[in-house]
């Protein structure tokens, strides 16, 4: 199989990466479907998507003409079974382990014997995904980055039963979206996490010790080590229960202290301050500039 079998791409959860993944792809040329993983409006998670294309046409980074032919390239609907002519489904949905397993059943079957099913998984064993299909030769990590039209960076994993020509596609599918894939083996946290979560976990550490204010510890990575955002910033950028769902899966997995979440990651989750989408994480997001969050 190669990127010239692909004509449908599916994305399996509409959260802001499915969003992302399904901009992406329809722009790119595929006739892409969009599922709502769980119920509610799919209006306005289409109307969320032509607004960012509608931006681009108007800072001229996007021809009009373009813009209408990706819009109707894309569907959104609630229903699993659209699915079912896609040569590529991408899940996007929750991280966890259980969830995923009862989809990939569902698109077990509902998608053809020759479908790919990629996984956006970012802290999952992908391995632990796979066993639980029918067809685990044909399943491929495919890891978009936050906010998946602007971010460059695809991590490609294949397990030990994913098939070579599997993995290749989906390299040349990230590639044929003006990403830059790279290939890897299946290991929980792949490389930019493994990496990433540990920083984070460190700078709030080093917060707690006193060694530095949340703003003083940002101003130092981004000025000191080029960064384009501090590891506070970033971490309520991605959403703080993510970080502490990254970082305890990674935890699990390898039993390393790095991993650990700290105690004000756990605090701040249990006072629903998530970050930039509850307006308030380690930084007050209600007024600009974001200043620290005054209870820290």
């Amino acid at each position: 199989m190669s990127t010239a079998d692909i004509k449908k791409v599916g994305v399996l959860g509409a959260g802001q990466m499915g969003l992302g993944i399904a901009q992406v792809a329809a722009q790119s040329g595929y006739e892409t479907i969009l599922v709502k993983a769980t119920p509610g409006d799919t209006a306005k998670l289409l109307e969320k998507i032509l607004g960012g294309w509608d931006k681009l046409v108007s800072k001229g980074r996007m021809e009009q003409a373009d813009r209408d032919a990706a819009a109707n390239r894309l569907s959104v609907t609630t229903e699993f079974e659209a699915l079912a002519p896609c040569d590529l489904v991408i899940e996007s949905i929750i991280e966890d382990l259980e969830i995923k397993h009862q989809a990939f059943d569902r698109l077990d079957g509902i998608c053809s014997e020759s479908a790919i099913f990629g996984s956006n998984t970012s802290s999952l064993g992908l391995t632990e995904i796979a066993v639980k299909t029918k067809h685990p030769e044909r399943v491929v990590g495919l890891h978009f980055f936050n906010p998946a039209p602007a971010m460059k960076l695809v991590e490609v994993a294949a397990t030990l039963q994913t098939r070579a020509d599997v993995t290749e596609t989906a390299r040349a599918f990230a590639e044929s979206c003006g990403k830059t894939p790279i290939v890897l083996k299946d290991s929980t946290g792949f490389v930019v996490n493994r990496l990433l979560v540990p920083y984070m976990i460190d700078a709030m550490l080093e917060w707690q010790r006193g060694n530095g204010s949340v703003q003083d510890i940002d101003t130092a990575m981004c000025n000191g080590a080029a960064h384009p955002m501090g590891p506070f910033t970033l971490a309520d950028f991605i959403g703080l229960d993510v970080v502490n769902e990254m970082a305890t899966n990674l935890y699990e997995e390898y039993g390393e202290a790095r991993f650990a979440p700290p105690p004000i990651l756990r605090r701040l989750l249990l006072a629903g301050q998530l970050g930039r989408k509850t307006k308030l994480g380690f930084y007050d997001y209600s007024e600009r500039p974001a200043k620290a969050n005054p209870a820290l």
